[in-house]
């Protein structure tokens, strides 16, 4: 079965962008478009209004589903966890939503359609117990201008586009809705790359933004820093998370169950997912991993967290399976990553997840969720670092 959640809502729209794209789904990375009679991207000279996916006070907003969960442990025995009614801190999220378009054209255009709502949900509403979540519609890359020939899958052009329509959505963020509040960043694949751009873009050179920075996660999308140091590669300033509680930094890793294949556009330095977020090859730099779950380094166990389905037999909407895999990171050939292993010994009944599209994407579908309850975890302890150090 592949599960994870495992084909829970998400795992339908992926199957579904599998069959549009030919096994590919899910990252951005900017490169040539191969079909001169493919669609072609359109011009975004006047940024249109944001239109929010997520917002503080949004009717039928998906950041904010309901929480309460089925834990189901190794044993198979399952405990029901009721959402906790709580205010959340004073701290914004600001969610960048990976690739799930299935637009005809190479952009997206700003209508919220389905597949943005299920991956806003399945990603990003958990947080809403830690922070306020703000997620932008944006003119992402969509499946249909992926080349799936490419090793940096989505051409300039669209590329582009994506991140301008995205930097459009922070600034007006910023300018109308933030009223300086700490921000925790969030973003997983093509969403993931394009916020390692804004960051360096707006963030990393700016030590009043940077002072506003709780935390960033940047999932799947091939964060890069200098080899053996906390900084260099994609930002001078902002670093590598080094332990737990830590404020200002950050956690980015790409999940496998072993070293990722020479053509995986994840977890190797100036190849794929990389060329989106505009890295440079340098041959100094390594492909970030910082694991939620030990963050000075180790393995340790993950506390994963997938929307139920009905093969779960549960009544929540999630379930939760403490315990299933530990997770390590690690380098080997010029890669790094994060390794997860299925935790072995007794007759544990809970599903597993699998390599939905193959070695070169391990389990890049998967990134947020197998780690979701430690990354909670993570952003709470930062937040509470952030506002010990100001105060």
């Amino acid at each position: 079965m592949d599960h994870a959640a495992g084909t829970t809502r998400w795992g339908s729209v992926a199957l579904r962008l599998a069959a549009l794209a030919g096994a590919v789904a899910l990252v951005g990375a900017c490169g040539p478009a191969t079909d001169p009679a493919s669609p072609q991207p359109t011009s975004t000279a006047a940024a249109p209004a944001t239109v929010w996916l997520c917002r503080p006070g949004l009717a039928h907003n998906p950041c904010e589903m309901n929480r309460a969960t089925t834990r189901i442990d190794a044993t198979g025995r399952k405990t029901v966890v009721p959402a906790a009614t709580n205010t959340p801190p004073p701290f914004d999220c600001f969610y960048v939503y990976p690739t799930v378009s299935r637009e005809r054209g190479l952009n997206a255009d700003l209508t919220v359609e389905k597949a943005e709502v299920q991956v806003a949900e399945r990603q990003a509403s958990r947080f809403s117990q830690t922070c306020r979540v703000w997620a932008p519609m944006y003119r992402q890359s969509t499946v249909a201008a992926a080349d799936v020939h490419s090793p940096t899958l989505f051409p300039p052009a669209s590329a582009d586009i994506a991140y301008q329509s995205l930097k459009a959505g922070f600034e007006d963020y910023l300018a109308h809705e933030n009223n300086g509040r700490p921000i925790v960043f969030l973003g997983h694949s093509q969403g993931a790359a394009l916020l390692v751009k804004l960051l360096a873009d707006v963030v990393d050179n700016n030590p009043a933004m940077r002072d506003r920075l709780a935390l960033a996660m940047i999932l799947g999308g091939n964060a890069e820093t200098a080899r053996g140091a906390a900084t260099g590669g994609s930002f001078h300033n902002i670093p590598t998370c080094s332990h737990s509680g830590q404020a200002g930094c950050v956690i980015a890793y790409s999940g496998f169950p072993g070293q990722p294949p020479v053509g995986s556009l994840f977890g190797r330095p100036a190849k794929g997912v990389s060329l989106q977020a505009g890295m440079p090859a340098k041959p100094d730099d390594q492909v970030d991993c910082v694991n939620p779950a030990a963050m000075g380094g180790g393995s340790a166990t993950l506390d994963p967290y997938f929307l139920a389905t009905s093969q779960n037999n549960v009544t929540t909407p999630w379930v939760e399976y403490p315990g299933r895999y530990t997770a390590e990171c690690r380098s080997g050939d010029n890669a790094t990553w994060l390794q997860v292993t299925k935790a072995t010994g007794g007759t544990d009944p809970r599903p597993v997840i699998t390599e939905t599209f193959g070695p070169k994407w391990g389990y890049h579908v998967y990134d947020v969720n197998v780690a979701l309850g430690n990354l909670l975890a993570e952003v709470t302890a930062a937040e509470s670092a952030w506002s010990a150090a100001h105060h």
